[in-house]
């Protein structure tokens, strides 16, 4: 059973957490500040280190070189790209934002348990193979990609990413949502020549618009209201390396003539500031949008997204990759069954051809997180298609927005009008346009029966965009 120390000061959040990783199977000891845990304990002994990054006395990355090698997962409610950058350039393994989600807190240990001792099993790796793409590796044919699947579209992909990788040209990763994009900038990252450089990924999505300039290229001493010590920014952490920026389609005007700059005179200047300076960056971009229409309608810089296109590579959605989604799957479920001590569990036949006949509108992602839900619901030896919570007869809102009310007040105004014709995404975006002009997105999420997280990615995918208004009022 794997030792996990907390080290949080926080006597609430620390007993929370403590519970969560007790329920799932971790031994756990706890301390609320760097010095009691060297009192207590031998820290190089546990086999996972979570910690807040304030504590009373030395911050928790201290913890990273008493450790010894011991993984370090970061926490922090001052949930900055920068700290978290900072945090990493250290040698912590990941950062977690608190207040956190428990799943997605179970996730991560679980992920870098799994690494961990990959790390110490597994031999010396090869030229340009790192732990960080050995988690996915499936055979020899692909296994320094990192990235599962054998179809034609894919061994397309394996041989673009091993010609492109090589070289400092700018790529762009074009895909639907959970494709798996950030596992081809990663592979384009480890096969290159700035494999021991830092590998820097920011979501554009997940930045608040008024932050996004100052996180990306810094900023100096009073450039803003609460600026009040200069600041570098990511690019200027990704010098040397690589740059990764998903949903870049989300980056602001003002941000992408500044991310222009870079990449035609390969310097930045810093929020505030009136001097220059240079930085070695290659950069790889990655949207689920078509930014060449962007561009036309004014919405992105026709001149950026040139200087992006000079490799385009385009993920096949799940649905379009035939067999390699029973081999994802069956992937999926060793590492979830090994997690959860269930190494006896196979799919039953049903569950079989869901998965080879279900869309998979949320890509790999979406069936991870099936797969996951369904080993710890198990009962018996064999996973059925209802555990999964896939049925390809019923694939229509009935299952996916659960919460939708049949009366008056679903979909539209007119309750005569025919649905069952209408896909997930048609009924999905009929809704979403009907309503949220009086709306809020939490009473939007409600409505659909789904998480507010749920809605933003759907509204992502299928390119429906948040009113710009003042807020909606409920109706």
């Amino acid at each position: 059973m794997p030792h996990i120390l907390i080290v949080e000061d926080e006597t609430i959040i620390r007993s929370a957490l403590r519970r969560l990783l007790e329920r799932n199977q971790y031994e756990v000891s706890e301390a609320g500040s760097v010095q009691e845990a060297q009192e207590r304990f031998s820290i190089p002994s546990f086999d996972l280190i979570v910690s807040d990054l304030r504590l009373p006395g030395a911050p928790g990355t201290e913890l990273i070189k008493l450790g010894q090698g011991t993984p370090v997962l970061i926490m922090t409610s001052y949930a900055s790209l920068r700290s978290a950058v900072d945090s990493m350039k250290m040698g912590a393994v990941d950062y977690i934002a608190k207040p956190f989600d428990h799943d997605e807190m179970l996730q991560a240990v679980a992920r870098i348990l799994r690494d961990h001792q990959q790390a110490k099993s597994a031999p010396a790796p090869a030229t340009g193979t790192t732990k960080a793409n050995a988690e996915k590796v499936v055979d020899n044919s692909n296994g320094e990609i990192g990235i599962i699947g054998s179809c034609a579209a894919m061994q397309e992909m394996y041989s673009k990413i091993r010609k492109v990788a090589p070289t400092d040209s700018n790529v762009l990763i074009q895909g639907e949502s959970g494709t798996g994009k950030e596992l081809v900038a990663r592979a384009l990252h480890n096969l290159s020549r700035r494999a021991k450089a830092p590998l820097i990924s920011v979501n554009c999505a997940a930045i608040p618009e008024s932050l996004i300039e100052s996180e990306l290229f810094g900023h100096e001493k009073g450039a803003f209201t609460g600026a009040s010590a200069g600041r570098a920014g990511l690019v200027e952490a990704a010098d040397g390396g690589t740059l990764f920026l998903d949903e870049i389609g989300e980056l602001p005007l003002e941000a992408q003539a500044r991310l222009l700059r870079v990449l035609q005179e390969g310097e930045i200047r810093r929020v505030g500031s009136v001097q220059s300076q240079k930085v070695d960056v290659r950069l790889i971009a990655a949207t689920h949008r078509d930014l060449k229409s962007l561009s036309k309608i004014g919405q992105f810089r026709e001149d950026l997204y040139y200087r992006l296109h000079v490799i385009a590579l385009k993920l096949p959605a799940l649905r379009e990759r035939g067999a390699d989604v029973s081999e994802i799957a069956r992937a999926f479920l060793v590492r979830q069954s090994t997690r959860q001590g269930r190494p006896e569990l196979s799919f039953a036949a049903d569950a079989e051809q869901a998965i080879r006949h279900y869309p998979w509108p949320g890509n790999v992602r979406e069936l991870e997180n099936a797969i996951e839900r369904a080993v710890i619901l198990c009962e018996g030896n064999s996973i059925s298609a209802e555990l999964l919570g896939i049925d390809i007869e019923l694939d229509d809102l009935e299952d996916d927005f659960t919460g939708l009310p049949a009366q008056s007040g679903g979909l539209g105004h007119e309750p005569s009008e025919p649905t069952e014709d209408l896909s997930l995404e048609d009924y999905f975006q009929h809704f979403v346009l009907e309503h949220q002009d009086h709306m809020t997105e939490t009473e939007l999420a409600r409505k659909l029966g789904i998480s507010r997280k749920c809605l933003w990615e759907r509204r992502q995918r299928l390119g429906i965009p948040r009113r710009k208004s003042s807020g909606a009022t409920a109706g």
